[in-house]
């Protein structure tokens, strides 16, 4: 007698799944500038944190996931249309008595910069921190930023 096991129960094993997510980890590298290969162990033990860029019409809006942090840990400055974000995530004391099994988030340093779309009035940037995420809100210069054109006729 042969027994035939059903195997509906048992989550499938998708390799592309794993290739996907693979390329989209190398692609979230690559957007960091090049600069960030010299510093070695922060740029290779992973912890570069996932930043947007959005732009509307008079700010460009970076948003950085810094969860766990205290907002004296985190440093901003921009410089000729760089932005840098940089700053350092402690672990929490733990228990000496205390077994660790696993561990997998990231501590350390970090250092991350963004080129800026636009220009930006450097004096009137503003930063927030809430829930773990950073909002820095970069008011655009005049100069940069749309105007409607009024045609004439004549």
């Amino acid at each position: 007698m042969q027994l035939i096991h059903n195997r509906t129960d048992q989550p499938r094993w998708s390799p592309f799944e794993q290739l996907f997510n693979l390329r989209d980890e190398i692609n979230r590298l690559m957007d960091s500038p090049t600069t960030d290969f010299g510093h070695g162990t922060e740029f290779f033990n992973g912890w570069i944190p996932a930043v947007d860029v959005l732009e509307d019409k008079n700010n460009v809006v970076v948003r950085a996931e810094l969860p766990g942090m205290q907002k004296e840990d985190i440093n901003i400055s921009l410089h000729e249309g760089v932005l840098s974000i940089s700053g350092e995530r402690k672990p929490k004391e733990q228990n000496a008595q205390n077994q660790v099994y696993r561990s997998e988030r990231f501590y350390g340093r970090f250092h991350r910069t963004v080129s800026l779309p636009k220009p930006v009035a450097a004096d009137k940037v503003k930063a927030g921190y809430k829930d773990g995420l950073l909002t820095i809100t970069l008011p655009k210069t005049e100069e940069a930023k749309p105007r409607q054109i009024e045609v004439s006729l004549g």
